[in-house]
């Protein structure tokens, strides 16, 4: 049990936070402390979806919000006929239309006003924060729950089947807090017939795949965030970094993956390598780089 990111797969049934709680009764088996190896997951999957979960150990939980901003990539069924009051087929259905009349062209034409940055309602079974609490809880307890839309980013979409007039499978790249659970919903009323989402599927998130069932992946060093530069650095400009003291920028090297052209820059900071290990991320301040996340322990 090592610091680090771990790539696991989640099943469809289970929550994220049931590998979350897995993963620590492997840290507490091999003599760890939690305060020792604190555990978190990098970005929630609902119950009913499978693939791709991150969970990250150590220091490298302080790497979650620089997640938030890389490409993340979906398989969905969208089942056409029937919206749920959650988008999935665990929810109630609220509305049934007359699905007969889509074609391939008319779902294609649909999911261009999608692309690009909108304004999206997320799911009232979302876990966005009403009055401190998730919305899921209010909701599952029969509480009316109106969430404002928020900002979000799909770069690409493109149907990879049709059982018209039954489901379609689609694949999307979207950037961190969309949810294609709103997709699916939103899609149906702006068709006029519905839909709900019958299965869910994240395979990446930014170059890192899912390793499939009963698989796991451990992540360090210069794998960790490699859509951002790096610089080597030596001992006594990790002494300068830690009392606060800028370093010159020196030779940076360019990221080892690229985002996919025209995805919004996540402005990212740069990776300080100490022999291969991850010690610090920097940003640039008067010509200096300066350390704004500490991982001294290393990763």
């Amino acid at each position: 049990m090592k610091p680090g990111i771990y790539l696991e797969h989640k099943p469809a049934g289970g929550t994220s936070f049931s590998l979350v709680r897995a993963f620590m009764e492997e840290v507490d088996a091999a003599g760890l402390s939690r305060k020792q190896l604190p555990v978190c997951h990098g970005g929630t999957l609902d119950p009913f979806a499978e693939g791709l979960l991150l969970l990250l150990a150590g220091p490298a939980t302080h790497l979650m919000e620089l997640l938030h901003a890389v490409p993340k990539t979906y398989d969905a069924e969208v089942v056409w006929g029937r919206e749920t009051d959650n988008g999935d087929l665990l929810g109630r259905v609220v509305h049934e239309g007359d699905a007969t009349a889509l074609t391939p062209e008319a779902l294609d034409a649909a999911l261009v006003p999608f692309l690009g940055w909108t304004e999206q309602v997320p799911p009232a079974t979302s876990a966005k924060k009403v009055d401190g609490e998730p919305a899921y809880k209010k909701a599952h307890r029969g509480e009316t729950v109106e969430l404002p839309p928020s900002r979000v980013y799909l770069h690409e979409a493109r149907w990879l089947s049709h059982e018209l007039p039954a489901r379609s499978r689609l694949r999307i790249t979207c950037r961190g807090g969309y949810y294609v659970r709103a997709l699916a919903r939103d899609l149906g009323r702006a068709l006029g017939c519905g839909a709900h989402l019958s299965r869910l599927h994240r395979t990446a998130i930014g170059p890192w795949g899912d390793p499939g069932p009963g698989q796991r992946v451990w992540l360090h060093g210069s794998e960790l965030l490699p859509w951002c530069p790096s610089r080597a650095i030596a001992g006594d400009e990790v002494n300068d970094l830690k009392h606060g003291r800028g370093i010159l920028p020196g030779d940076l090297r360019p990221p080892e993956w690229r985002l996919p052209e025209g995805f919004p820059d996540p402005q990212a900071p740069v990776r300080a390598l100490q022999r291969g290990r991850l010690v610090a991320l920097l940003r640039e301040q008067d010509g200096r780089l300066r350390a704004v996340t500490h991982l001294w322990s290393g990763l």
